[in-house]
């Protein structure tokens, strides 16, 4: 009879490995820059400035989160946001719902021009995205060319912690719950998986995918408005980078850069919270922007290397 030769899983592959390295990231990087800010980073002046910076990226990752867990990628967030930023804050000088509706269907737009070019065309989601990120860009930057656009005289009075909180709050609730409860969540995980494989599953696929990223658009148009609260105007550098921002905070939470169903919507939060606390501690220490940079690229890179799902291979839809 012959022996069975039985697989070893890598150590760092383990699924309570996987589960528990985010978690553990997190708590390592509190207390760590508890002991070199000698806890100044976590005083109620300094959490207060670093909740304030969360709210856009929270609320942005919600509709990344859901392109990646299909297997997608989506890097016009940035270029999104200002776009819709500039939507809100001139609209706002008229009618601040009116703003808040245009800014969520321009967004809407844009990423349902993402998904068709990417469904019905059958161009990467990575392809699609890095295109409309430029031309976007460029829109915003001749919007803003001579003058920044500027916001309703009292729309930086909508700036308060119940304000963002309660909105922040209410989107991620709204989100989980739509993740989690309604189907939404595992029919985007078998798309991530496999798309050959979710369609004879009963998927339609195509259909939830233009969804999906007219879905994320429409998110990113309610983080242009906590935007504009807080800065009350737009110029042409609105949203930028916010893209990388959000792909190292959701790998920073353990999600895997090709989705699938090792996903969980936990992945939001806790990466966005460790991105954070690690840019405001590297800031606190009198760090250069190039040295972040470099730290920020060998942690990103790290952490692809972790949670990438070798099962279904490194696949951009």
């Amino acid at each position: 009879m012959e022996n069975e030769k039985k697989i070893k899983t890598p150590f760092m592959e383990r699924p309570i490995i996987r589960s528990i390295m985010p978690f553990a990231g997190f708590i390592f990087i509190v207390l760590l820059f508890a002991v070199l800010t000698k806890g100044q980073l976590y005083s109620m002046g300094s959490l207060k400035l670093l909740l304030s910076q969360s709210y856009v990226l929270l609320i942005s990752c919600v509709g990344v989160f859901m392109v990646m867990t299909m297997g997608g990628l989506d890097f016009s967030q940035g270029s999104m946001l200002g776009i819709c930023s500039v939507v809100v804050c001139y609209l706002s000088n008229y009618n601040i719902v009116l703003a808040i509706l245009c800014g969520v269907l321009t967004g809407g737009i844009i990423g349902f021009i993402n998904g068709f070019f990417n469904v019905k065309r059958k161009i990467t989601s990575f392809i699609v995205t890095i295109c409309n990120m430029y031309l976007i860009r460029g829109i915003v930057a001749y919007a803003t060319t001579k003058t920044p656009v500027y916001g309703a005289s009292n729309i930086t009075s909508y700036n308060t912690l119940a304000v963002n909180l309660t909105f922040t709050i209410a989107i991620l609730l709204i989100a989980f719950a739509v993740f989690q409860y309604t189907g939404l969540g595992n029919r985007l995980k078998a798309i991530g998986a496999g798309e050959t494989a979710a369609r004879f599953a009963g998927v339609r696929v195509e259909k939830t995918k233009m969804l999906v990223y007219a879905a994320a658009g429409m998110i990113t148009g309610l983080a242009a408005f906590i935007n504009s609260i807080k800065v009350g105007s737009v110029t042409s550098t609105a949203g930028n980078q916010l893209e990388t921002q959000i792909m190292i905070a959701l790998v920073l939470g353990g999600m895997p850069v090709n989705g699938g169903a090792k996903v969980k919507f936990y992945n939001i939060i806790l990466g966005a919270m460790t991105y954070k606390i690690l840019i405001a501690g590297l800031v606190m220490l009198g760090i250069e922007p190039k040295t972040q940079q470099l730290i920020m690229g060998i942690v990103f890179l790290v952490m692809v290397a972790v949670f990438a799902d070798r099962e279904t291979g490194m696949i951009v839809k």
